[in-house]
């Protein structure tokens, strides 16, 4: 982990060459796909992601116009913090496990930024999918939502989401946004102070 006094970021994983000597011209087998733990938030927030692990399966095929990602969750992680997009729209569908949907209403200050308050006296909404379930989160709408794993079993599960340029995100319960910019992502403070400390 290395300290640093600039805004946090993170170079998004598109193929802005389309140079497709470098692209895979074959099926995969997802469960051998190349895939990662971690995170990208600040360190303040790593933990709560810490058993997600994703394998990029839209940027290995260097797919421009959306991305997937085929996530799996240790029992007690979470795919995100509670956030909604602003232009991105996001799809999931669950493959395996029993995975919990937490979404809620934000609260008008904490959508648009004018609040760095935690606080919400909007309730979690909490609904079971299992496999075969879907569920969707179209962009520009302030409902706040993420996928835990509450269950004792891995859960797995497809997201899809586009690649619509100049995105920010909001989340609900923590002083965090992030915005997309030039392929890049930056975190803040609501307030618009940089963390001051990198991603792991």
């Amino acid at each position: 982990t290395t300290t640093t006094t600039t805004t946090t970021t993170t170079t998004t994983n598109k193929n802005p060459n389309n140079d497709e000597s470098s692209l895979l011209t074959k099926p995969v087998l997802v469960t051998k796909a190349p895939s990662k733990k971690g995170s990208v938030y600040p360190k303040a927030f790593a933990d709560v992601v810490a058993g997600r692990q994703k394998a990029k399966l839209g940027d290995l095929f260097g797919l421009q116009n959306f991305g997937v990602n085929y996530t799996t969750l240790e029992p007690g992680s979470s795919s995100a913090l509670m956030h909604h997009h602003k232009v991105q729209d996001e799809f999931v569908y669950i493959l395996e496990g029993e995975a919990t949907l937490c979404r809620m209403v934000m609260e008008e200050g904490q959508s648009n930024g004018s609040t760095s308050s935690n606080d919400s006296s909007n309730p979690v909404e909490k609904t079971i999918l299992q496999s075969g379930d879907s569920i969707g989160f179209p962009a520009g709408v302030t409902i706040a939502h993420c996928i835990t794993n509450e269950s004792n079993k891995i859960v797995r599960f497809l997201e899809v989401g586009d690649r619509t340029p100049n995105d920010r995100v909001e989340y609900a319960m923590a002083d965090l946004r992030a915005i997309e910019e030039d392929g890049q992502w930056r975190f803040t403070h609501k307030d618009g102070e940089p963390y001051d400390t990198t991603t792991k």
